[in-house]
């Protein structure tokens, strides 16, 4: 539901109370009330804008916020319109009090299109934070929130590439649904100030939710982010602190599109840290139906989406930079008990379609008529993840092996600190047979590369796993990876 300043005073807010009580009160009362769909239709010549003429409208860099008061983080909004339809409203909060942030056309510029004349109480479809990142006084795009749930974030070096949501309900399944940030009160920063805090409020059918961002941008921009859930009823497919991402093909699958570059995608892994000391790196893999793999029962230490092939001739690409795209790290701090990471991967028909989820699933539906909080540490960067002694699985190969009917792989391990005196590979198939080659230096990295081969036999598909050992001891993340005939 949209709210209006007399809508807050009736959700029970009063100046000098805490922005963030205020919303997770709002929260609880809609998650006690039946679900309000919003009831702000847009008109015709903005709905039915294509990609390219919502692309033309833009906001004016003078109009942002903040920018006549120099503090250290500007606003600009986004205009509603094509697939962003639905009204969010926006406040500016300071010192306990919340002031509307109104739209006006002159905010914006419009091209070549003629929306007509347009309503004062028209809203925006969402926001973006400005501050100065990569040069001094240049203010970057910093996070944006544009559509239901979803944002996405930027550090020094690396571009826009996957999205975040607040939350995901039954990602991958039959009749997913999105819930949707209706509103957000962002914090006036101090002079001096190195964070953003922003607040929000979610609603949905099924629940509704208060959470909180600090936002701190830098070599990589790190997300405190609070949740604090109010289900309408029990939520058995909950995704908390999901990541959204695309993968269209890679190095297994060069020649499946007709296509220049060689490789196409936002993330190429999924990494995870059970906690008790190990690393699994899960290859992603665009599959023409849809698949769901949960992994690490229990407590995790944290899981996230990278982009470790960082080089251009990688991509080719002059346009979308791919090998510039972020990686995304959660780190739970509260509230993640019994459970495990999700993995979804759906098909895909182009780099347009994001098809790829990875979430915490909690083991128990989250019940109705009760808060249910959630804490996490959410980093972006070109390596997000924290620093290990394992070596990474930093690439990897497929293709025929020397017998036609068995499959020949190759995985880079770098860096490898001790070279290869006493070091093993480990390998295994959860179908077929397999065997290792080959463990031999890879200079070029300052690692190693490990041969092995795969007899599927009858198999159609066999899960793949390598890891380095030295004695007992692993010395590499395990490799993981998904074989399908």
């Amino acid at each position: 539901m949209a709210l209006a300043p007399a809508a807050l005073i009736a959700a029970g807010w009063a100046p000098g109370d805490a922005i963030g009580e205020m919303v997770r009160r709002r929260a609880r009362d809609l998650g006690r009330a039946r679900y309000r769909p919003v009831g702000r239709p847009l008109q015709a010549s903005l709905a039915g804008m294509s990609y390219d003429a919502y692309r033309d409208v833009r906001f004016r860099p003078d109009k942002s916020i903040w920018r006549a008061e120099g503090l250290p983080f500007q606003l600009q909004m986004f205009h509603r319109g094509g697939l962003f339809r639905d009204p969010v409203d926006l406040f500016e909060a300071d010192r306990g009090r919340a002031r509307p942030i109104l739209f006006s056309e002159d905010m914006f510029t419009y091209g070549q299109q003629q929306p007509g004349p347009l309503p004062a109480d028209l809203g925006f479809a969402g926001f973006r934070a400005h501050a100065p990142m990569e040069v001094p006084d240049r203010f970057d795009e910093v996070v944006a929130f544009l559509g239901a749930s979803y944002f996405r974030a930027v550090a020094k070096g690396v571009s826009y590439g996957l999205s975040a949501r607040g939350l995901a309900l039954g990602a991958g399944e039959p009749g997913e649904e999105f819930p949707a940030f209706r509103a957000f009160w962002i914090e006036r920063p101090a002079p001096a100030a190195r964070s953003l805090v922003i607040h929000a409020l979610l609603d949905s059918v099924s629940t509704a939710g208060a959470f909180r961002f600090q936002v701190t941008p830098g070599a990589q921009t790190v997300m405190e982010v609070e949740a604090r859930l109010f289900p309408r009823r029990p939520l058995a497919s909950a995704g908390i602190a999901p990541l959204t991402s695309m993968y269209l093909f890679g190095p297994e699958q060069p020649r499946r599109y007709d296509d220049f570059r060689p490789e196409v995608h936002d993330s190429d892994g999924l990494l995870t840290d059970d906690g008790r000391g190990a690393r699994i790196w899960r290859p992603l893999v665009h599959t023409p139906g849809t698949r769901l793999d949960d992994f690490d029962a229990g407590p995790a230490r944290g899981f996230g989406l990278l982009q470790r092939q960082r080089t251009f001739g990688a991509y080719q690409d002059l346009e979308a930079d791919y090998h510039r795209r972020p990686g995304a790290w959660v780190e739970p701090l509260e509230g993640f008990g019994r459970g495990s990471v999700r993995l979804v991967e759906l098909g895909s028909r182009s780099e347009a379609e994001d098809n790829i989820v990875a979430m915490w699933r909690p083991a128990e539906p989250l019940a109705a008529g009760r808060e249910h909080r959630f804490r996490y540490r959410l980093t972006w960067g070109a390596s997000p993840e924290p620093a290990t002694r394992l070596a990474r699985a930093v690439a990897w190969r497929g293709g025929a092996g020397h017998d036609p009917a068995r499959r020949r792989f190759l995985v880079d391990f770098a860096p490898l600190a001790g070279g290869l005196d006493g070091l093993e590979a480990q390998a295994s198939a959860t179908a077929g047979s397999i065997r290792v080659e080959t463990v031999q230096p890879n200079a070029s990295i300052g690692g190693a590369r490990v041969s092995f081969e795969l007899n599927p036999a009858a198999a159609s598909n066999s899960d793949l796993r390598l890891t380095l050992v030295r004695g007992r001891t692993p010395v590499s993340e395990v490799w993981m990876y998904r074989w399908i005939a």
